[in-house]
């Protein structure tokens, strides 16, 4: 619900097209960590700083929204984070795939060899 309202509602340029990945709502339901990542990736770090800015100025009004939505009293407080999993996931991938090429390379298979 609540990456339909940015897409939808956030009309600020620097928010774009973004996807919400995850929602960490505190125990007391007071604040709520709202995990996004730039559709598409590969954003600068500059760019991705002025997502989260343009989210944060959001943030009182999707707060409004949120809450009106599922009928709170008191809707959590968001607050919007980068959510870097994916990057990270990518590189541990290139140093994985380079290192089984190293190996490859220094260690060739031998096919008439039985396995």
């Amino acid at each position: 619900m609540l990456s339909a309202l940015i897409v939808r509602e956030v009309k600020d340029p620097r928010v774009g097209n973004i996807t919400v990945t995850e929602v960490k709502v505190s125990p007391d339901l007071s604040e709520a960590r709202v995990y996004v990542v730039p559709f598409g990736g590969g954003r600068s770090a500059a760019e991705s700083e002025e997502i989260i800015a343009g989210l944060t100025h959001a943030a009182g009004f999707l707060r409004g929204a949120v809450g009106r939505a599922l009928g709170l009293r008191h809707a959590p407080r968001l607050q919007f984070v980068l959510d870097e999993q994916i990057d990270r996931a990518a590189n541990l991938s290139r140093l994985i795939d380079s290192a089984v090429d190293e190996d490859r390379q220094s260690h060739p298979r031998d096919d008439t060899e039985p396995v």
